[in-house]
């Protein structure tokens, strides 16, 4: 209980807010709380008492930084410096404000690992019509179904102010990632001595509201659609997964096929949920794990902690520099961390137990989720040892331009055998990323698949 001991509790508004689990909407006048002592999506405004956690005060500009013709941006916070550095020998000293799994990668890497810690940067900032969904939506969307539906709900964060671990999770689930979205990355899952083989992918999600032929009658149950399409190496070029990711995944489970290049056929992927072994992870990463988590929600029992202060992966902007290379960037281990940003923010912590009966290879979940973003930036895992076994982290970077609040690079690091998978990075891909691109429902179906896998 230590890693609690300073929670805050906020403000007697607060406090009311995080009470009791509720599967209602808020009232009219809790909602009235939004944009004025609560950001727009839910976020206390306030700075923290001695100033280490600013105000929110809009978030980046659009013109914050340049982007460059192969997407890179200017890192608006290039000038700065490290305020203090966290390493194995000081870690005691700041460990209310870390994670039981930031504490054990210290202990698993005691001359490697360290945290960089800068100054804080709320940068955070959504574009309007999300944000008018969102006001909506704290008055109007429910969960049904134990907690697996949404109810009333299209666009926005659904839960503004939410009340309870499962209201919490679909905010971090339904977050905002953009409309429409194709990007070129790289996946790694390196050995202990640091040896990796990259795998390029080339990445398409929407959203169902985004795209050019929406049905709400035929797309309600389908929260986006994801594609990846692998480019390198050879032996994998042109296997495709696509995914329909389903609102109720208990009444209509993920819908999930992948198209293998070298028997040119298309099955169903049932395995592309919970903890099956996502793809190009080597078993070093579940489905479940792909953004943070997702999918459906229903084998753990969720609970709202509360909310602490804690030093997270922010504006994580030096990992896209395209100067460096990928041998620059995964080392044995971990992720080099000399290029790592860390930041004091205000997280909501949601615990996840494994419910009597189900099944999953990790037993409980601990997510630490950013309050400006719903997004969550640290999570540790547990075996049914209750036994830390993973630890994954979220580097965020505010893609200005297009107000998106975006995980940059995902890190999923095994504290037992020394390996780890990284999604993400991009810094030697001359393809920028292109969002708000025109998308259809046909650009997602099986019959789509075989198209998109000619090598």
């Amino acid at each position: 209980m230590n890693n609690y001991k300073n929670l805050i509790s906020g403000s007697t508004l607060l406090i009311s807010l995080w009470a009791g689990a509720s599967f209602a909407a808020v009232s009219v006048q809790e909602a009235a709380a939004l944009g004025q002592a609560l950001t727009p999506v839910g976020a206390e405004k306030a700075g923290n008492a001695d100033g280490s956690i600013p105000a929110w005060t809009g978030g980046l500009a659009k013109d914050a930084g340049a982007v460059d013709g192969n997407g890179f941006m200017t890192d608006p916070y290039a000038a700065e410096k490290p305020l203090f550095t966290i390493t194995a020998e000081n870690a005691e000293q700041y460990k209310s404000k870390l994670s039981e799994g930031q504490l054990a990668m210290f202990k698993r890497y005691p001359e490697s690992f360290h945290m960089p810690v800068y100054t804080t940067h709320r940068s955070a900032v959504f574009p309007d019509n999300w944000l008018e969904k969102t006001r909506e939506n704290a008055e109007k969307v429910k969960l049904s179904g134990g907690g697996n539906t949404l109810e009333n709900y299209r666009m926005g964060v659904p839960f503004p102010i939410a009340k309870d671990g499962l209201e919490a999770i679909w905010n971090h689930e339904a977050r905002y990632v953009g409309s429409t979205l194709q990007r070129n990355i790289i996946t790694a899952a390196p050995q202990a001595n640091g040896q990796f083989t990259a795998s390029l992918l080339d990445q398409y999600v929407a959203m169902q509201w985004a795209l050019t032929d929406y049905d709400s009658s035929r797309d309600s149950n389908v929260l986006f659609y994801y594609k990846w399409r692998t480019v390198s190496p050879a032996r994998l070029a042109g296997d495709v997964l696509l995914v329909h990711e389903t609102l109720d995944q208990v009444k209509e489970p993920r819908m999930a096929w992948v198209y293998n290049a070298g028997q040119r056929r298309v099955r169903r992927a049932p395995q592309v949920s919970y903890d099956g072994p996502s793809t190009t992870s080597d078993g070093q990463h579940t489905s479940d794990n792909f953004m943070m988590y997702n999918g459906a929600p229903d084998r753990y029992d969720w609970k709202l902690v509360g909310k602490k202060e804690m030093y997270v992966p922010y504006n994580a902007y030096r990992l896209d520099d395209p100067k460096l290379k990928y041998i620059d960037l995964i080392k044995p281990g971990h992720l080099n961390a000399d290029y790592t940003r860390y930041e004091l923010h205000r997280v909501w912590v949601v615990e996840a137990v494994l419910k009597p009966g189900q099944r999953h290879i990790y037993a409980k979940r601990r997510l630490y989720l950013d309050e400006d973003t719903w997004q969550a930036l640290v999570v540790d895992h547990f075996d049914s040892r209750g036994q830390l076994w993973r630890m994954a982290e979220g580097h965020m970077e505010q893609v200005y331009q297009q107000q998106i609040p975006l995980i940059l690079v995902e890190t999923c690091y095994d504290v037992l055998n020394g390996r780890y998978f990284i999604s993400g990075l991009r810094n030697e891909i001359t393809n920028a990323p292109k969002y708000g691109i025109p998308l259809s429902s046909d650009d997602f179906t099986a019959a789509a698949l075989r198209r998109s896998g000619v090598r």
